[in-house]
């Protein structure tokens, strides 16, 4: 039954999601994707919104004991989840100019408003947190938590294109998942990955856009992920991985490297409207 969140939660979204496509387009809540298309945005939260409309069944069938719906962990998801997903949606609704690590930190210093130096430093805190009921050693804790925050970080760099996060997201998930031989970590987060990928797909086809709150969560979901099915060891190598795309980010092109290599240009553009 611990796949039941998942699977719930994935109707709910994909019932909800045409709704609320035509909401945010009538509330004048569109953006400009990379084409100059105006598109639904941010249809991240979608994500939350199907994750907790399969909330109220699923506690009641919990609490009156039927059955066992929700991992031990489940609790850890969905307030590092949660509490990213609102940082990425005052980022969608109150960001702008500066961009990037270099640029919010400077608006940091001069005492300006920077909803990205918000978003790390909330990262930061609500990942020490979550993780602290995790059981780990302080190492591990401190490791933990730094692979979720770069993490959360890397699919907002990643978000540039339509689909590029969510395939990302997808194709890890695969890898996790035969390395270690076990569903238990996607059902663990299955209340927010179905809704995820539902609302992903609105994203690759240039229906919507997932914005800050989209991007934040697959984050979110992906590092949890990692933390879930690695090992100490492994999660070093993760983490060593996420600050190299991160630093690259900053300083590079990450759509510019991916239309250099054939085979990333091929599975970037993959699913696209031509």
């Amino acid at each position: 039954m611990h796949a039941l969140p998942f699977a719930l939660a994935t109707l709910a979204a994909a019932v909800l999601a045409p709704p609320l496509l035509r909401a945010l387009i009538d509330g004048g809540h569109v953006r400009a994707n990379y084409r100059e298309r105006s598109v639904a945005f941010p249809f991240g939260v979608l994500s939350v919104v199907g994750a907790l409309a399969a909330v109220l069944p699923l506690a009641l069938v919990q609490q009156l004991k039927w059955t066992a719906v929700f991992h031990q962990q489940t609790l850890i998801v969905v307030v590092y989840v949660l509490g990213v997903a609102f940082l990425g949606l005052v980022d969608d609704t109150l960001g702008g100019i500066p961009r990037g690590w270099r640029g919010h930190g400077r608006a940091a210093l001069e005492m300006q408003l920077s909803t990205g130096a918000l978003k790390a430093v909330g990262s930061l805190a609500l990942a020490l947190y979550a993780m602290s009921y995790a059981g780990l050693s302080t190492g591990r804790w401190l490791l933990a938590s730094a692979v979720l925050v770069l993490s959360t970080n890397v699919f907002n760099l990643l978000d540039l294109r339509p689909g590029r996060s969510t395939k990302v997201f997808a194709l890890l998930g695969v890898g996790l998942t035969i390395g270690a031989a076990s569903l238990r970590p996607l059902w663990t987060i299955g209340l927010f990955a179905g809704p995820a990928l539902i609302a992903g797909g609105y994203d690759l086809r240039e229906r919507a856009m997932l914005g800050d709150t989209g991007s934040n969560l697959l984050g979110a979901l992906a590092g949890l992920w990692l933390v879930l099915s690695l090992s100490g060891t492994a999660q070093l190598v993760a983490l060593a991985v996420l600050l190299v795309v991160t630093v690259y980010g900053e300083l590079r092109s990450i759509t510019t490297l991916v239309e250099r290599l054939p085979l990333l240009r091929q599975l970037d553009s993959w699913g696209r409207p031509t």
